[in-house]
């Protein structure tokens, strides 16, 4: 009580373990009804609430909070960060970097990666970025192999990957791929964006 201010009745700070340690993310004060009864005193204007419940009048109290929007995405990413150590089949430990963003706050929903960049992988690719990119934020990356491709997606926390690979002309499926599971799924053309749509709400 004796950091209070004069005015304030209560006060609570949140606080976040951040990597390099604890720090405040949010300042919640209850001042009372000090704010408006000044407002109230200097201005000559009443400031009272009457409640038709109780037939009583009183000047409420101010709840001041103070966030910093720079902090809470910091935490939010953080949160989000991970490594994961896996073994391959020579034996050899590889990092895999994954940033586990909920769909409903990763800058980029998903990403279509043609096998090739030769036709008619090309063209099938881009028909599906438009057509999701009509709703979504969705990238297209065609360069390197699909696995650096796999993990560039991981790393900006991307939660699905669409393959277009040599089999989609034949069979009019894609393979997607879920950044968390690493699980993949055939889907249907015809049935994307809806499957999408799906995978994104959960």
């Amino acid at each position: 009580e004796g950091e209070l201010a004069h005015y304030a009745k209560a006060a609570f700070d949140v606080h976040y373990e951040f990597p390099f340690g604890w720090q405040e993310l949010e300042g919640i004060h209850n001042r009372s009804d000090f704010d408006l009864s000044q407002h109230q005193k200097f201005s000559g204007k009443k400031l009272e609430y009457f409640d038709d419940t109780t037939k009583e009048k009183y000047l409420p109290y101010v709840i001041e909070t103070a966030v910093g929007c720079d902090r809470l995405c910091l935490a939010l990413l953080c949160d989000a960060y991970r490594e994961e150590v896996t073994t391959d089949a020579n034996g050899k430990e590889d990092t895999r970097v994954v940033l586990g963003l909920k769909p409903s706050v990763a800058p980029v929903k998903a990403a279509v990666l043609p096998l090739s960049k030769k036709s008619p992988l090309t063209e099938i690719s881009q028909k599906i970025f438009d057509d999701l990119s009509l709703d979504w934020e969705i990238d297209y990356d065609d360069a390197g192999s699909i696995g650096k491709r796999y993990r560039r997606q991981d790393e900006i926390g991307t939660p699905l990957c669409i393959t277009v690979d040599f089999d989609t002309s034949e069979d009019q499926k894609v393979t997607v791929r879920h950044r968390d599971s690493m699980e993949q799924d055939r889907v249907e053309l015809a049935q994307l964006k809806t499957y999408v749509a799906n995978k994104l709400a959960e």
